[in-house]
């Protein structure tokens, strides 16, 4: 386990005070929906229902939580409301063990791939840039060489943003301006980094949702043109969502997973929000590994996230 794990201690202070808002919210509700009951009972479980999902888990999500509540009623014959965080707890991590995926301890596994090739996708707004700046800080720390590729060329403000990460994390940061090919950029930016043995490549890309055959065919053609300098590249396609929409979230990774090969999500701006439900949601529903969570605007605020340490924190009183 790397000196970047996420379960520092420092890590795990940060990740309760980015979910407070969230758990705050989530235990006061529940709380006053146990007042006056010794046990649980149906009619608690109605009002856990609504509870979950004003919290964006998810109806979804939320329905196989009940379910699984009602089953340790009827199995248990009795659950105390003074054991019901422990109870909720035990069965939300056990749903969330359920989409089986590897996820590093730490910033220094790149399952063994020279360079790692990341190709980062979203809609603007949720933090996609800066999350592809702290994830170079992250890299970068963990002895790692990066190179940035600018292919958001849509918005000249992306580019000077990553422009901006780059000098923070001293790396360097390929670029051919506003409304150039995405593609090209993606292109360079591999080559630059096979020349420059370099350990790590992440590329950012339009943040539109114009129409899903468009997206489809832009996001194609950037990993045509980056699987003729590494095969099978990228090796990671990271979708960064913004927590705070709550059951937005839930729209943009539909439409994503629909366009690109989608096989790691980003929950951003944790901190911000009571909706921190989204993140059971989302894991449950799309199959697809939280890879990091945004719980803070410093530059390490970015955690690499841990199933068993959200839960706990989530529902610890």
């Amino acid at each position: 386990m790397g000196i970047f794990s996420f379960f520092s201690k420092d890590n795990k202070d940060k990740l309760d005070q980015g979910l407070e808002k969230t758990k705050t919210s989530l235990l006061d509700k529940i709380g006053k929906a146990l007042l006056g009951k010794s046990a649980v009972d149906d009619a608690f479980l109605d009002d856990l229902e609504e509870i979950l999902v004003s919290s964006d888990v998810g109806i979804e999500t939320t329905l196989k939580i009940i379910d699984r509540l009602q089953k340790r009623v009827a199995q248990d014959k009795y659950i105390g409301s003074d054991s019901l965080n422990a109870i909720l707890k035990e069965e939300v991590g056990k749903l969330m063990d359920e989409n089986k995926s590897e996820i590093p301890t730490d910033f220094s596994d790149l399952k063994g791939v020279k360079p790692y090739v990341v190709m980062v996708v979203g809609v603007n707004g949720v933090g996609k840039t800066t999350t592809i700046g702290k994830m170079a800080n992250q890299y970068t720390k963990a002895g790692k060489k990066v190179v940035l590729g600018a292919g958001d060329t849509f918005r000249a403000a992306a580019v000077e943003q990553l422009k901006i990460w780059g000098t923070r994390n001293n790396v360097p940061v390929i670029s051919h301006g506003m409304n150039t090919d995405p593609a090209s950029v993606a292109f360079d930016t591999v080559a630059k980094a096979i020349e420059m043995d370099a350990d790590v490549v992440i590329i950012d890309t339009a943040g539109r949702l114009h129409n899903k055959i468009g997206l489809m065919n832009e996001l194609s053609k950037i990993k045509r043109v980056m699987e003729k300098v590494i095969p099978n590249a990228p090796h990671e396609i990271l979708l960064v969502l913004d927590a705070s929409t709550g059951q937005n979230a839930f729209e943009q990774a539909k439409q994503f997973t629909a366009a690109t090969e989608v096989n790691a999500l980003a929950l951003t701006k944790l901190d911000g929000t009571a909706k921190g439900g989204v993140v059971i949601g989302v894991a449950d529903q799309f199959h697809i590994p939280v890879k990091y969570i945004g719980v803070g605007e410093g530059i390490d605020d970015l955690q690499l996230f841990n199933k068993k340490e959200f839960v706990d924190s989530l529902f610890n009183s």
